[in-house]
Order: C-alpha cells, then sequence, then structure tokens
C-alpha cells in the first residue's frame, strides 16, 4: 500500500510539472502572438479613433454608424454570431462565441460613442487625428472607452489564434449612446426590440466586465470593486410677486435666498454628517479588511491637498480621505442661484432662489427613501411666506463586489499575468449606471477593470491612453477567459 501511495503522489507531481510546462508554453503562443500583431493592435486602434462617433450631435450620425460597422466586422472576422441592433438612437453591437456546458458566460460591455471634443483651440493635436508622444495616443476616445474597449475583442483574437475554442462563453454588448444617456440601451434591456429572445435570456451570464475605469497609480493596476449611487434633486423657493428694493421692504417679508441658506445649512452638520432622517440607518460600514486595504495604497493627503490648490481638507469627521471618497455617502451643492449677480451693487430683496444638490450614496442606501424622507424634512424646514417646488432627479443604488468572489481572484490573476504586478483593489466615487441595470435587470456583478489612468483627460481636450497599458489590457484579458472558465458555476 505504501509503494502504491508514493507511486501515486510521484504521478501527481509529475502531471503538476506537466500542467506547469503546458501553461508555461501556451503564455509563451500569446506572447509570441501579441509581439507578432503589436502594431497591427495600433493601427487598428488608431483606424477606429480617425471615426468621429460623437453620439450626442446629429451631424455626426454617418460617423457614429460608420464606428458600429466598423466594430461589427471586426466580430465577424473572428466568427462570432453578431448583430447590429437598431434602436431608437444609435445601435448596439452584440456578438458572441458559442455556449460552452457548464462553464462560466461573461458578458463584456463597452461604447463606441465619443464625447465632443470642444474646445478644439485646446488640444495640441487633431482630436481625430491620433498622435503618439511619450508612449502614449491622444486622441478623443483613447481610453474614454474606444481603446480600454478594444483591449478585449484582440485579446479574444489572441485567445483564438493561438489556443483555438475558448472555454467559456463570451457576449459583448457595445453601445452607441453612453455619452448622451443610454436611451437605446435602456429600450433594449427593456424588451422593446428583439422579441425573438427574451433579453434576459440573450444577455445571460455569470458576470459582466468593462473596462471604463482608471488603475489607481501609474505602475499599480486596479480592480474597482465598489461604485458610489446618487439621488439629485432641485429646490426652487418663491416668496413676493417681483423682486423688492432690501430698504423698504426689508423686514417684512420671508426672504427667499435667506431661507434657502437656512434649509441647505440643516442638511449636513460641521462634522460632515448628513442630517437627512434616516439617513445611515442602512449604510454598509467599512471593513476593517478594506481600511487595511485603503491604508497601504500609500495615498497623500498632503499632495491630494496641493493638486487641488487648497489649503485644507473637510469631510465626514472619523475617515481618511480616501475612506470619505470611496467609501462614505456625502452631501453636496452643485448649484445655487438667487437675486442679483452682476457687477457692483443692488439691494435687491429677490423673489425667488433655487438650488441643485446631490448626494451619492454607498451599498445599501435605497435613493427612493431618502428622497422622501428629505421631502419631508424640507417641508419642515421651508419658513411661513416662502412656496417650495422640491424636486427630485435620477437617482441609483450603490455597487459592491465582495473581495471573496471568485470573480476577483480570477481577474487579479489575469491582471499580474499582464500587468507584471498583482492589482490593488479600489472603490470610486463616480456612478456607472449600466452597473446598476446589469445587477436590477440581469441579476449579475460586474468586474470593473480598468486600463487607464486618472489624469487621462476624460472629456477633456488631449485624451490619451498609454500604448504601454493598452498592450497589458489585451493581454490580461486574453488570460481572463482562462482563469475565469477555472470558476464552478
Amino acid at each position: 500500500m505504501g509503494r502504491f501511495i508514493a507511486e501515486f503522489c510521484e504521478l501527481c507531481r509529475s502531471l503538476n510539472v506537466f500542467k506547469s510546462v503546458i501553461e508555461d508554453l501556451l503564455m509563451s503562443n500569446f506572447d509570441t502572438y501579441l509581439t507578432e500583431n503589436h502594431d497591427r493592435f495600433e493601427s487598428d486602434l488608431f483606424e477606429w479613433l480617425r471615426m468621429p462617433s460623437i453620439g450626442t450631435d446629429s451631424a455626426y450620425d454617418k460617423d457614429v454608424r460608420e464606428a458600429a460597422d466598423w466594430l461589427a466586422t471586426k466580430f465577424r472576422g473572428l466568427e462570432l454570431e453578431t448583430e447590429v441592433i437598431e434602436t431608437c438612437g444609435h445601435p448596439l453591437v452584440y456578438a458572441e462565441t458559442p455556449a460552452v456546458d457548464g462553464a462560466p458566460t461573461v458578458l463584456v460591455y463597452g461604447h463606441y460613442d465619443v464625447q465632443p471634443p470642444d474646445p478644439y483651440e485646446l488640444w495640441d493635436t487633431p482630436p481625430f487625428e491620433p498622435s503618439v508622444r511619450d508612449g502614449k495616443v491622444f486622441a478623443r476616445g483613447a481610453t474614454d472607452d474606444k481603446g480600454q474597449m478594444i483591449t478585449h475583442v484582440f485579446g479574444l483574437e489572441t485567445y483564438l489564434k493561438t489556443k483555438g475554442d475558448l472555454p467559456i462563453q463570451v457576449k459583448f454588448l457595445i453601445e452607441g449612446e453612453e455619452e448622451s444617456g443610454g436611451a437605446g440601451l435602456e429600450a433594449f434591456l427593456n424588451g422593446e426590440y428583439d422579441k425573438a429572445v427574451p433579453v434576459k435570456e440573450k444577455l445571460a451570464a455569470d458576470i459582466a466586465v468593462i473596462s471604463d475605469c482608471s488603475q489607481y497609480a501609474p505602475g499599480k493596476p486596479a480592480i474597482t470593486y465598489g461604485l458610489k449611487g446618487i439621488t439629485y434633486f432641485q429646490l426652487n423657493l418663491t416668496g413676493p410677486n417681483r423682486d423688492l428694493h432690501s430698504g423698504s421692504f426689508g423686514g417684512t417679508v420671508t426672504n427667499p435666498a435667506n431661507a434657502l441658506c437656512k434649509i441647505l445649512a440643516a442638511l449636513i452638520d460641521n462634522d460632515g454628517r448628513v442630517q437627512i432622517p434616516g439617513f445611515y440607518d442602512k449604510v454598509q460600514d467599512l471593513s476593517e479588511r478594506e481600511r487595511e486595504q485603503f491604508a497601504s495604497l500609500g495615498f497623500s493627503e498632503e499632495e491630494y491637498r496641493e493638486e487641488l490648490g487648497v489649503n485644507a481638507l473637510a469631510g465626514e469627521k472619523g475617515y481618511t480621505t480616501i475612506e470619505r471618497r470611496w467609501g462614505r455617502p456625502t452631501f453636496d451643492i452643485n448649484g445655487l442661484w438667487s437675486g442679483y449677480q452682476g457687477e457692483g451693487a443692488k439691494t435687491v430683496l429677490p423673489a425667488a432662489a433655487g438650488a441643485k444638490f446631490s448626494c451619492r450614496l454607498v451599498p445599501d442606501q435605497n435613493p427612493e427613501e431618502i428622497q422622501e424622507s428629505l421631502r419631508k424634512m424640507l417641508e419642515e424646514l421651508c419658513p411661513p411666506g416662502i412656496e417650495m417646488d422640491f424636486q427630485p432627479f435620477h437617482g441609483a443604488p450603490g455597487f459592491v463586489l465582495s473581495l471573496d468572489s471568485p470573480f476577483m481572484e480570477a481577474a487579479s490573476t489575469a491582471i499580474e499575468q499582464g500587468f507584471g504586478t498583482r492589482p490593488v483593489f479600489v472603490r470610486s466615487g463616480g456612478s456607472i449606471p449600466v452597473v446598476n441595470k446589469f445587477s436590477q435587470m440581469l441579476e449579475i456583478d460586474t468586474l470593473l477593470l480598468g486600463w487607464g489612468q486618472d489624469d487621462d483627460n476624460l472629456h477633456s481636450p488631449n485624451e490619451k491612453f498609454s500604448l504601454e497599458d493598452f498592450h497589458r489590457g489585451i493581454k490580461s484579458s486574453c488570460c481572463l477567459w482562462d482563469e475565469i472558465a477555472k470558476i464552478k458555476t
């Protein structure tokens, strides 16, 4: 029996060595293909970036369509089942590989539309003529989102050309209206198109992947595992039926501007705590693991303060700046108006005042519940002599993917293979609406794998993307399929 066990153990060791050799050989094949197609990948990217697919301007509708067709042609060239789905706006490009029994399915989302490049005069080179400087490509859409999204197409190509069939199914859903509200995608997810197959069945997946975010810093790839939600409001206050002379009428009627200031001041205290009743009841606190992870990132509050040009930082008492940015809910006034704002003085008692303000939310906070609680609070705060018009706008809950998710480990390993270092785990203070749509409508979580940098000038002149990170992203994507295939669903 002992001899049998020893021989069995030796066989297992041999198999593990054999497996390691095979994996190294396959990785070598990846690297060879990536090297051989290095210049071609860049050339294809530049060709796509030259298409001014500005989805917000109807003058560019032809160019938006050209970008969609270009992408569909790429998918068809890889023999993916491909559709260009017409919507009320710009088309969706959908493609999929064959299903694999018993294996996970991944849904890759991205967008091919771009922001308007205005103001043109602030660009060092034309926005739709890609220019390479210091190892970075400068063009509109370079990182948001053409450059990042296309890494997954090239990663899939690399896998298919070097290893053959995928061990999992990959679906692509790429829209052309992300920068203009996503009405077409919303209608599609609601089942208004493609009646033959229910959308939930068509897009069924175990995880979504989006690369429309950033690394933590140069040389520090990241997985964004949490996003804040949002709830947005406008408050209009009206008093007298016209602007009044502040000397003749001051002290006899309630000044809407004074009332507005008092109301807004009552919504947050001196310690940065939001005062809306029930606001913190469902807040998901940061775990000790998360706080330790954030503390290990080497974030400098002094450098952050200097970058922003302020002499002090502020926020909720008891939390670091990075914890407040990523893991705590906030209240901010986004716009204010009332009375005279021209040059010089005008002693006016304004007839109206208004403000736009919002709360960034963390997981488990409910935007609708907060909206109703706020409405009641404002009604109680509104003084006599003032009429209030409270207008809630959009809202979305926060998102967090467990650090213990097997998809998190798979993505970490793939990124390490592509970038040569393990990624850090970060949250974002911003929101990505489609992540919530996938969670609510498709009941799947999302891996947010960003290859860009925070200073890539998204939506601004001189948008850029590191070509080195572009190629690292392709390799990471290529490796991701194998890593996800190891997950039991």
